[in-house]
């Protein structure tokens, strides 16, 4: 069975450079063994990026052991879904990808607080 989006679609890859999802496949795909539910593609921000540092998690250094390149702002990265709860709930969730955030990010975040924070193209 193939994945779903969020809005019931067939999941498109969030982003191959860098290359982000669980399983470093470009895709927020996920599976039990992802605890952290790294289902939210969304758009990097320096607000975003400063507040996940100040909680503990950098993105934006590279971690070359782990194959991390580290995240500027602009690119896209497969989130963690009660980060970027936790995030939107402080005023910093950077934009959010809705073709290419996971049906399982439903399970930590309502569809409209994703749509609000959709990023607009055009």
């Amino acid at each position: 069975m193939s994945a779903k989006n969020v809005l019931g679609g067939p999941l498109v890859p969030c982003s191959l450079d860098p290359v982000t999802g669980f399983f470093r496949d470009g895709c927020c795909n996920t599976s039990a063994e992802d605890y952290g539910s790294h289902t939210v593609c969304a758009q990097m921000t320096e607000q975003f990026l400063s507040f996940s540092k100040s909680r503990g998690n950098d993105l934006s250094t590279p971690n070359p052991e782990f194959l991390f390149p580290g995240l500027s702002p602009g690119d896209r990265w497969c989130l963690c879904a009660a980060r970027w709860r936790e995030a939107a709930e402080a005023g910093v969730a950077p934009p959010v990808i809705l073709e290419s955030t996971h049906a399982r990010a439903l399970e930590v975040i309502a569809l409209a607080d994703l749509e609000y924070h959709a990023l607009q193209t055009a």
